[in-house]
């Protein structure tokens, strides 16, 4: 039986808004995926390059390898370790050229991928093992032991699986030599009638409040989110988008593994990023297009590159979104290379995306809606999805008052795995709530631009009023020698919380006090947002998706900013 069968209704009607969702032409991820590969004018293009610095590995692979690869990982899967649809493979692996096979194998079974950050703590895995209820777990050769050791605390946990770099460490060789023009000739028969509806990937949430939640996507959601992104930006099979970011994330694995293999393109898979051979590999690979977080965009910036040595008359810019980006970072980037910034925003509750910023702006309504408000414009809902600023009782709000950002269509997800205490919370009024703050503004066009202010719950809230962190970051870390600022509440007796911020500064310079930062907020920012309390590190503390740990930063420095509860600041001290 499908698991998603008997969706609450409530969740339903949020998903499954008619005009939103128009018919797909195929009936399951397998019927899909043989559309690409059986079809003649794709067999001999190249789909896949798969590339690793560190051991100077470039390997390709065109639609008919790629489809020959895919059927011995699903027949291994299916008659080796005994995986039926509806079971749940979880994965503890990095971006390379076995996870991406591993991934499509499974989901041509109707078999569940859940992918587990192999950077993550041992209890972090041993919960989303046990919580998804994976039968198998599948992990690079040198983790094995502490997969086996997992497994043993695991009863349903059947199978652990092996993999190096020729694939399998028993069974079919994924890299064997095929025949070019070999195409899927046969799939292993499923155990029920394969559909659209069917689990794709259980994706776990960071967690940052408490256990992480178990993201269901269907089939359904993965095809119409490439759709949308693939229509919103043109993509096509001329089109080749380069993955820099983890595929254990919706990013990774939406953007840039299946929205190319939607739209005919090809991809060029990264063990990891490296803002050293960034430039030249999308030189040498006629990249098109790169999905990238902020922090990213900030390495980049650091390295600072000298590009007129490369031929970049393909490349047509970054997708950005999955992390703050601020508007000080956006300017500086688009300024320093000259490419645009594609602005975007969405949870892995939304599959991926849900807005971008428009491609056919001009340059100057492009640098208007990055730079000339508080934040970048996140842009205007992408097809399948409707977005609205909601009031906290579930009011539509008029353009520019704050409210919560909420969407519904066909790329929400099919809700929280066994968590209808998150479901009940999460789809409220025929919306799906993001937990996240913002607005619109309308064009001369009618539509409507987003923007995003912060999370809910990161939200300070200083003697009742509500204060974006994000602008107070902006303003922290448009100072020159700043390479890192978070703004974070403290418990305060007369406010209930003040303003601190946590500074990484950046090498080889002489260091600003921490009065002389104060007073460059000051020039900029009313006297209620700025810090009163700085506090130095060294460490950058991102998720491996480059999402600021902000939450967890508040309790880190929890201790020490106490010593600062009872102080009242006022607005004379420099």
């Amino acid at each position: 039986m499908s698991p998603l069968i008997g969706v609450p209704e409530h969740i339903a009607q949020v998903r499954k808004v008619e005009a939103l969702c128009p018919p797909l032409p195929w009936s399951s991820f397998a019927d899909f995926f043989k559309s690409r590969v059986y079809d003649r004018a794709l067999v001999n293009l190249i789909f896949l390059i798969y590339c690793d610095d560190d051991r100077a590995v470039r390997y390709t692979y065109s639609y008919g390898e790629f489809g020959t690869v895919v059927q011995s990982v699903a027949t291994f899967l299916h008659d080796r370790v005994g995986l039926r649809s509806g079971d749940r493979l979880a994965t503890m692996l990095f971006n390379h050229d076995v996870t991406v096979a591993l991934y499509f194998g499974a989901w041509i079974l109707g078999v569940t991928i859940v992918p587990i950050n192999v950077e993550e703590s041992v209890d972090k895995k041993r919960y989303i093992l046990e919580h998804s209820e994976a039968s198998a777990v599948c992990c690079w050769h040198t983790s094995l032991d502490e997969a086996k050791n997992l497994q043993r605390e695991l009863p349903a946990l059947r199978h652990v699986i092996a993999v190096n770099d020729e694939g399998f460490v028993e069974g079919p060789k994924h890299r064997a030599k095929v025949e070019i023009g070999t195409v899927l000739s046969s799939l292993a028969a499923p155990s029920h009638t394969p559909s659209l509806d069917d689990e794709a990937l259980i994706v776990y949430t960071s967690g940052t409040t408490g256990s992480p939640k178990g993201v269901v996507l269907t089939v359904e959601n993965l095809l119409l989110d490439a759709d949308a992104i693939a229509d919103r930006h043109q993509f096509g099979a001329d089109d080749r988008l380069m993955c820099v970011l983890p595929i254990h994330h919706v990013n990774g694995t939406v953007v840039t593994l299946i929205t190319p293999f939607y739209c005919k393109g090809s991809i060029v898979l990264n063990r990891k990023f490296k803002s050293v051979t960034f430039w030249r590999r999308v030189h040498e690979e006629r990249v098109t297009c790169v999905s990238v977080v902020p922090t990213l965009l900030e390495f980049l910036l650091d390295a600072n590159e000298d590009v007129t040595a490369y031929k970049l008359d393909s490349f047509g810019g970054f997708i950005c979104g999955a992390g703050p980006l601020l508007k000080d970072a956006a300017t500086r980037f688009e300024d320093r290379f000259g490419f645009p910034i594609r602005h975007g925003y969405g949870l892995s509750e939304t599959t991926c995306y849900s807005c971008f910023l428009p491609n056919e702006l001009s340059r100057d309504e492009h640098r208007h809606w990055i730079r000339d408000y508080e934040f970048p414009s996140i842009g205007v809902p992408l097809r399948h999805n409707e977005m609205a600023i909601l009031s906290g009782d579930g009011q539509l709000l008029p353009e520019m008052a704050r409210g919560e950002i909420c969407i519904r269509g066909g790329t929400v997800c099919a809700g929280y795995f066994k968590r209808d205490d998150a479901n009940e919370a999460a789809f409220q009024w025929g919306w799906f709530r993001s937990g996240d703050e913002g607005f619109y503004v309308r064009d001369k066009l009618g539509r409507p631009f987003f923007f995003i202010s912060g999370r809910l719950k990161e939200l300070i809230i200083r003697g009742g009023v509500n204060i974006a962190p994000l602008e107070i970051d902006g303003v922290l870390r448009s100072h020159p020698l700043i390479r890192f600022a978070m703004a974070v509440p403290f418990e305060h007796r007369y406010y209930g919380e003040e303003i601190a911020a946590y500074v990484v500064l950046r090498g080889g310079v002489a260091p600003p006090t921490e009065a002389e930062l104060l007073a460059h907020c000051r020039q900029r920012l009313p006297f209620s947002k700025c810090p009163k309390v700085i506090r130095f590190g060294e460490e950058v503390p991102y998720t491996s998706t480059g999402k600021p740990k902000r939450l967890e930063l508040k309790t880190r420095l929890a201790s020490v900013l106490a010593a600062y509860r009872d102080r009242q600041f006022r607005e004379m001290e420099r």
